[in-house]
C-alpha cells in the first residue's frame, strides 16, 4: 500500500493528468468540426470514441500490464504516450480529412467515413487513458482505506478535467490556437510521468493481493456501466 505521506503527490498528477486529457477533448473537438463540419456530430463521435476509449483501456489493464512493473512506471509510460500521440492527432486528423475528401468526396459516405475514421484516430489516446486509474488502483489494495484513496484519486482527476475545459475552451483555444492548447497538454503529460518516475523510486513495489485485482475489477465495471448509461441516455434524448 501507498505510504500516506506519497498519497498527496499522487492526487496531484492525477489533477494534472485529468486537466491534459480534458485540453485535449476540448482540441479534439474543434479539431473533428474543421474535418467533419458539424458541431452535433462532432460532439457524438468524440464522446462515442472517449468513453469507449476509456473502457476498452480499463478492461485491458489486467490482460496487458504485467503486475511485475511497478504501477507508477506504468503510469508514467501512459501519460508519455498519451502526450506524444495527442500531438500526433493535431496533424492526423486534418490528414485524414484531407485524404478522405479528395479520394470519395463530400457526399454522405464521404461525412461517414471521415467521422468513422477520425473517432478511430482519437481512439488510441482515450485507451491510454482509461487504463492510467486501473493501473494504480490494484496496486492500492482493497481496504476501505485504500478504496476512500482510489476515490480521492478519482476525484482529483475529475477536478483536474474541469479545469482543463476551462483552461483549454476559455483561454487556450480563445487566445492563442490548437496548436498551443495541444503542447500545453503535452507538456502537462509530460510533466506528470516525469514525476510518476520520480515517485516510483521512493515508493517500494509490493506484489498486489487478490482484492487488489478486484478493485481493478470493480473500475472496469464502473467504466462498462457509465458507457452503457450514456448510450441509454443519449436514446432517450433522440426518442424526446
Amino acid at each position: 500500500m501507498i505510504r500516506r505521506i506519497r498519497f498527496p503527490a499522487l492526487l496531484l498528477l492525477f489533477l494534472a493528468s485529468g486537466c491534459a486529457a480534458l485540453i485535449f477533448e476540448v482540441t479534439w473537438l474543434q479539431l473533428l468540426q474543421l474535418v467533419i463540419g458539424s458541431s452535433a456530430v462532432s460532439v457524438g463521435v468524440l464522446l462515442a470514441t472517449y468513453m469507449g476509449g476509456m473502457c476498452l483501456g480499463a478492461l485491458a489493464v489486467p490482460r496487458i500490464f504485467s503486475t511485475a512493473r511497478h504501477p507508477l512506471r506504468t503510469y508514467a509510460a501512459l501519460e508519455l504516450a498519451t502526450g506524444v500521440i495527442g500531438v500526433v492527432e493535431l496533424f492526423a486528423i486534418p490528414l485524414v480529412g484531407r485524404v478522405y475528401s479528395a479520394q470519395i468526396g463530400y457526399g454522405l459516405l464521404g461525412f461517414l467515413l471521415r467521422g468513422l475514421v477520425c473517432g478511430i484516430c482519437v481512439l488510441p489516446p482515450t485507451v491510454l487513458m482509461g487504463a492510467t486509474l486501473p493501473v494504480v488502483a490494484r496496486w492500492l489494495g482493497a481496504t476501505s482505506k485504500d478504496v476512500s484513496g482510489v476515490g480521492l484519486l478519482y476525484s482529483a482527476n475529475t477536478v483536474g478535467a474541469v479545469l482543463g475545459c476551462l483552461l483549454g475552451g476559455f483561454y487556450l483555444l480563445r487566445v492563442h490556437d490548437m496548436a498551443m492548447a495541444t503542447l500545453v497538454a503535452a507538456a502537462v503529460d509530460g510533466v506528470v510521468a516525469a514525476s510518476a518516475l520520480g515517485l516510483s523510486v521512493l515508493e517500494p513495489h509490493g506484489t498486489p493481493s487478490e482484492d487488489s485485482h478486484g478493485l481493478a475489477n470493480r473500475l472496469r465495471q464502473g467504466y462498462a456501466e457509465a458507457l452503457r448509461g450514456g448510450g441509454s441516455q443519449t436514446r432517450r434524448t433522440d426518442r424526446s
